[in-house]
């Protein structure tokens, strides 16, 4: 089914008892393409929302949401393609023509002034005067109309940042709202709330989409996206997959749009037994409760030595913000973790490292790479603040330990003297890779280490993984891609919302049974299906 197969029946179909939506879109974007020097970064894509629908816009890292939404409101320019508002082309030259044009947007960080009121912030200058000065009890006034409107029992006197986060986001949509938007766009809105914080989210937009906005809304979190959607759109890589009626689509359809592969050519990869048995292996580590509101759930996670533990599940469900409590870089708020039979912890990285557990983030660009430091300081960072500033390495240490590291991950140029910020992506990765195997950890976590290079840098770094996990090294791996957590992995464990929802052994597990566990569609036994 494309786009064009598509009728606008949405929420006010027969089923719903309501009518039909209107057939002409509040907004319609018509084989959109924005270019970034030699990168495509949208590519003739279609977008149609129509008044009174909540309309998901979907896709993994990089499928090119964000920017369609810059486009939308006027930040990006538009190199091909058109925009029509209730039938009638515009073009938006900035974020003020797109507003003049009732499209608001809400962000994932809530761009409000903090030591204002609510009323400050909600009508920020649009302030009513009165003999030339802000009228404060007739803008109190109208921002306590908006707010009962939204039924919200806010304080519009009250100071915004006394209101945590939650609020301070229904703030921000009602700001949206008083500027008389009819299209609404919530990019990522409950990324940082937690479950009763995004019921009140959702009856706040399903009382504006019942006065007619259509709502534009962002998420990973695909049990948010079936309860509040009608319409969504699948982007991938720059290009439209489709446009579906959410209850038309299965959770597993979904996914596997999103990921863009057919099941039927998902073979897993055959591997060496496994590394070591979970019921008679040494433990490394053990989590037991471990989690942080409005991140994740409370979870469990057990890694025994020279086994590889794979994380799967889609971008938002928790894989990273694990990663981040195992590591220290952030710090959990239930739990406990256990390293070598010692409770532990772990409030920071530091802590993390002299226990000798390693990360290599997933924000390779802003987490990693120092582009302007030469191979071998980017090499030896990790091993330098191990030891202490005061105390530097050796210049002869220093020299073995980046010729070893350059020659046994193939890195190119094999020059230390190199600016990091001129090799390859895969290179690079190998450099961060090499940074952390200096300090000899005993717990290696990878998020996404393969993200984004060429397919012989990525083939190298799964081999070096498999052979550090033959030698003793506890590894926990994460990737996006099933293929590579199936091909590497003892065992998986599966992530969806922000919480654990499966772990089994990596025995007969196949790409279709991980979708079908992420999609909700798995046996409820624990068993991988036929």
């Amino acid at each position: 089914m494309t786009q064009m197969d598509v009728q606008p029946a949405g929420r006010g179909s027969v089923e719903s008892g309501e009518e039909a939506i209107a057939e002409v879109p509040v907004i319609e974007m018509r084989d959109i393409s924005i270019t970034f020097g030699a990168v495509r970064a949208l590519s003739e894509v279609s977008l149609r929302l129509f008044p009174g629908e909540v309309h998901a816009l979907m896709g993994e890292n990089g499928a090119g949401k964000s920017t369609l939404i810059k486009a939308l409101t006027g930040v990006y320019g538009i190199d091909k393609g058109t925009v029509l508002v209730g039938g009638e082309q515009h073009e938006f030259s900035s974020p003020a023509a797109s507003q003049a044009a009732g499209i608001s947007t809400v962000y994932q960080e809530v761009n409000l002034v903090p030591n204002l009121t609510v009323a400050e912030n909600m009508l920020l200058g649009r302030e009513p005067r009165r003999f030339g000065a802000i009228n404060v009890k007739e803008m109190n006034r109208l921002a306590g109309v908006t707010l009962e409107r939204l039924g919200l029992d806010i304080d519009p006197r009250s100071v915004l940042d006394q209101h945590p986060i939650a609020i301070q986001q229904l703030v921000a949509i009602a700001r949206a709202v008083d500027v008389e938007a009819t299209v609404l766009i919530l990019d990522e809105p409950t990324s940082s709330l937690d479950a009763d914080e995004v019921q009140k989210l959702f009856e706040v937009m399903r009382r504006l989409r019942d006065e007619g906005v259509a709502i534009v809304f962002v998420s990973h979190f695909l049990d948010q996206i079936y309860e509040i959607s009608d319409r969504m759109t699948i982007l991938r890589n720059g290009r439209l997959v489709e446009e579906r009626m959410v209850r038309e689509t299965s959770q597993l359809e979904l996914v596997k749009l999103m990921i863009g592969r057919e099941l039927e050519t998902l073979e897993r990869l055959d591997r060496e037994a496994p590394h070591t048995d979970a019921e008679t292996g040494t433990h490394v580590l053990r989590a037991v409760g471990l989690g942080r509101k409005g991140s994740i759930e409370a979870t469990d996670l057990e890694l025994f030595e020279g086994e590889v533990v794979g994380i799967a599940g889609l971008l938002g469900s928790g894989r990273t913000e694990l990663a981040r409590l195992l590591f220290g870089a952030d710090t959990a708020d239930t739990g406990e973790l256990t390293i070598r039979s010692e409770r532990r912890r772990l409030r920071s990285p530091r802590h993390a490292i002299d226990r000798k557990i390693a990360f290599s983030s997933e924000d390779r660009k802003d987490e990693g790479v120092v582009g302007d430091l030469t191979v071998a300081d980017n090499m030896l960072l990790a091993l330098q603040a191990s030891r202490g500033w005061l105390r530097p390495i050796p210049q002869a240490t220093r020299t073995r330990l980046v010729e070893e590291y350059v020659r046994v991950l193939d890195i190119r140029p094999a020059d230390p003297t190199a600016m990091m910020r001129n090799l390859s992506g895969g290179n690079q990765q190998k450099v961060l890779l090499a940074r952390w195997l200096i300090t000899q950890p005993e717990i290696l976590i990878l998020d996404e280490p393969t993200r984004g290079i060429d397919i012989g840098a990525k083939a190298q770094i799964q081999a070096k993984v498999a052979e550090l996990a033959a030698e003793g090294m506890s590894v926990v791996f994460i990737s996006a891609e099933l293929e590579e957590v199936l091909r590497l992995s003892d065992r998986i464990v599966v992530m969806r919302d922000r919480r654990k929802i499966d772990e089994r052994p990596n025995v007969d597990v196949s790409v279709r049974d991980v979708l079908e566990i992420i999609a909700g569609e798995a046996r409820t036994d624990g068993a991988p299906r036929a």
